[in-house]
């Protein structure tokens, strides 16, 4: 999985953004699988064309389990991955182990009980454009850290009974899970502060269990049985909470930003509440929360043709976020259609490992942005969408700052 030659291949780019969607165009360009750097002399295949990033999801030889595919490997070999390779999760896990860790969260998040959740979604949301609505004035607000990222963080946190003393410190760990230009000090303190993060919120359950998705955790199946393992207890909640939260973020302040920009996409949609979804899944296949998602592995020889052979043993990292935007999958994939009648994506990955999440995702988006757009109809930016700074990652997608005015759609020229 490590080379010492790493420095003579092209890095994934970390800025986000254009430069990252420009640069998986080059990797599409360059070949089927092209041969990429990571952190700590990482390296691995890079997939980018969308129909061989559908065919290796499902692929026989390709594993997600570091453990039972490399011979020898160590957890904790390598700092940066450690969230996304040594966990023991659904994430990480196959065949039966994978199903029986899905099993014990799968029933909360079945669409009859998505669909309860929605007056508390709704509840949320008008507290926060509550808060919003009374502090309002002249200056811009950054929307992404008062509305997209609070709207899905008190869902989860509700949903997996987080005490209101840890939120705090929880979420600003998740937070840094996504970052790729860290070094391998700051990843090895992550790992730390994650594994404290969760283990204080096992340790508050187990003292005092709640109708909540941890306190489910550790009591195991609906018998008592299937017990998780500490270890798995901890991966699966830093799993549920990072994804089920840092997806949602992505989503809703893309959605915001391109609305803002594509006047007649949100003119449409405030004149038929059924075109919601299409801006959600327009956002979506153009802006997936997840670019490049580490790591697989082949646990044979793969040829994809054209000269590419992936060796048993060689790691994948999968372009999610490169399929929606492959003019081989959209015709003009750049643009933000609302009407394109195939608006196929990844954004919430393919085959048995289709995230759990996704229905709470499109949940909480389909209530903020309507209702976000009825409380401040000259809801404008207040930067040119170009030079938004985005987070640092080559795995997430996400801006780093929406600086809005709530009443500025005629000081913005819209």
């Amino acid at each position: 999985m490590t080379s010492s030659g790493t420095s003579a291949l092209m890095r994934l780019d970390s800025t986000g953004g254009r430069p990252q969607y420009e640069q998986a165009d080059r990797l599409r360009a360059a070949g089927p699988a092209v041969r990429v750097g990571l952190p700590e002399d990482v390296t691995a295949w890079s997939v980018t064309r969308g129909d061989v990033i559908k065919k290796l999801l499902t692929h026989p030889a390709v594993s997600r389990d570091a453990r039972k595919s490399l011979p020898g490997y160590r957890p904790g070999t390598v700092s940066w991955l450690f969230p996304w390779v040594d966990a023991e999760s659904m994430f990480t896990a196959e065949g039966g182990d994978h199903t029986r860790l899905r099993r014990l969260i799968g029933p909360a998040f079945s669409p009859r009980r998505i669909e309860a959740m929605r007056p508390g979604v709704h509840a949320v949301v008008d507290e926060l454009l509550d808060e919003l609505a009374a502090e309002r004035g002249e200056g811009p607000v950054d929307l992404r850290e008062r509305f997209a990222h609070r709207v899905p963080t008190r869902v989860i946190c509700d949903l997996f009974g987080v005490p209101d003393e840890q939120r705090a410190s929880m979420l600003g760990v998740f937070d840094r899970v996504v970052a790729t230009d860290v070094t391998a000090a700051q990843s090895a303190e992550l790992r730390e502060d994650l594994m404290s993060a969760t283990g204080r919120l096992l340790a508050a359950k187990r003292l005092e269990p709640g109708e909540d998705l941890t306190s489910r955790l550790i009591a195991g199946g609906e018998d008592g049985t299937d017990r998780l393992t500490e270890y798995e207890q901890n991966s699966t909640l830093q799993l549920m909470i990072g994804a089920g939260s840092q997806t949602s973020i992505a989503l809703i302040g893309h959605a915001v930003r391109e609305l803002l920009t594509n006047r007649r996409a949100l003119t449409a949609a405030l004149a038929d509440s059924a075109r919601w979804d299409d801006v959600i899944e327009e956002t979506l296949r153009l802006h997936p929360s997840v670019m490049h998602m580490p790591m697989r592995w082949a646990t044979e020889d793969i040829d994809l043709g054209d000269g590419v052979v992936v060796r048993t043993g060689d790691a994948l990292i999968i372009g999610f976020g490169a399929h929606g935007r492959d003019p081989g999958t959209h015709e003009n994939p750049a643009d933000f259609d609302i009407d394109r009648a195939d608006k196929a994506h990844l954004a919430f990955g393919h085959g048995v490992h289709y995230c759990l999440g996704a229905p709470l995702a499109r949940l909480e988006a389909s209530v903020a942005l309507p209702a976000l757009f009825d409380r401040f109809p000259r809801l404008a930016l207040a930067a040119d969408p170009r030079e938004l700074p985005y987070r640092r990652s080559f795995i997430g997608n996400d801006v780093a700052s929406l600086p809005v005015f709530l009443d500025g759609a005629d000081r913005a020229g819209g």
